[in-house]
C-alpha cells in the first residue's frame, strides 16, 4: 500500500474527528468563546468530526493513490479554510496564534506528507 505518510496523517485526523464528536466543547474552550457562542461552536466541532472522519476514511482506506491524494487535498483545503474563518473570530492574540498554529501546522504537515509520498511514487 503506497502513500504511507498520507495514510498516517489521515489516521491522526480521524482520531481528532472522533475527539471532536466526543468532546465538542473543546472548540469553544480553545477559542475562549462567550457563553452565547458555545452552542454554535459545539455544532461546528461536531461537523468537523463528521467531515474529518469521512475524508480520513478515504485517505486511510482508499484503494487508489488518486483517492488518497484527493483526500489529502481536501484535508489541506479544509484546514486552510478553518484558519481563514476562525482566526478573525477572536480578539485574543494568543488564542489567534494558537489557532493559526494548529490549523496551518496541520495543513503544513499534510502538505509535507503528500509531497513526500508523491515524490516516492514517481
Amino acid at each position: 500500500m503506497s502513500y504511507r505518510l498520507s495514510r498516517l496523517m489521515s489516521t491522526a485526523t480521524a482520531a481528532y474527528g472522533g475527539y471532536a464528536l466526543a468532546q465538542p466543547a473543546h472548540l469553544w474552550q480553545f477559542l475562549g468563546a462567550d457563553r452565547k457562542e458555545r452552542e454554535g461552536l459545539e455544532l461546528l466541532a461536531r461537523s468537523y468530526g463528521v467531515r474529518d472522519l469521512a475524508v480520513s476514511a478515504l485517505g486511510i482506506f482508499g484503494r487508489s493513490d488518486r483517492t488518497v491524494r484527493a483526500a489529502m487535498l481536501l484535508r489541506i483545503a479544509m484546514d486552510l479554510g478553518d484558519a481563514a474563518l476562525l482566526a478573525p473570530r477572536t480578539d485574543h492574540e494568543d488564542v489567534r496564534r494558537k489557532l493559526l498554529a494548529a490549523t496551518l501546522g496541520w495543513a503544513g504537515l499534510n502538505t509535507l506528507a503528500l509531497l513526500v509520498d508523491s515524490a516516492r511514487d514517481r
